[in-house]
């Protein structure tokens, strides 16, 4: 019996509430000074440009690994990283950053003025 290999796409609304229910983890393959600039609520910082599938963490257990980046190429590009290594289905968040802005769900950023990484507002 083989193992299905499939990239799923997750709308940013499906991706935050797996995650609000402690069913994923969220990993951003973003480079570091992005992920400084912004970034989602619990992401996990695992840039693209070093990314082995084999370093992620067994102590996430069960829990689903959704993939994210700015527009979703990076993520895609991950996700197929870990096909390619055994994975079965892998998650990323269809548009990325962009797609879970646009869907006005929270984000952190950095305040130039202070420097402090703080909610940010939509305006």
């Amino acid at each position: 019996m083989s193992t299905e290999h499939k990239i799923v796409d997750l709308d940013p609304a499906e991706a935050k509430a797996r995650l609000d229910r402690g069913e994923a983890v969220l990993v951003d393959v973003r480079e570091p000074y992005e992920y400084g600039a912004e970034r989602i609520p619990g992401a996990l910082l695992y840039p693209l440009v070093t990314f082995d599938p084999k370093a992620l963490p067994a102590m996430w257990g069960d829990r689903m690994v959704i993939l994210q980046c700015g527009t979703g190429r990076r993520s895609g590009m991950a996700a197929q990283r870990m096909i390619e290594a055994g994975a079965g289905t892998v998650h990323h968040v269809k548009g990325g950053l962009n797609a879970w802005k646009e869907a006005k769900l929270p984000i952190l950023g950095l305040n130039p003025t202070t420097g402090v990484i703080e909610p940010k507002s939509y305006g």
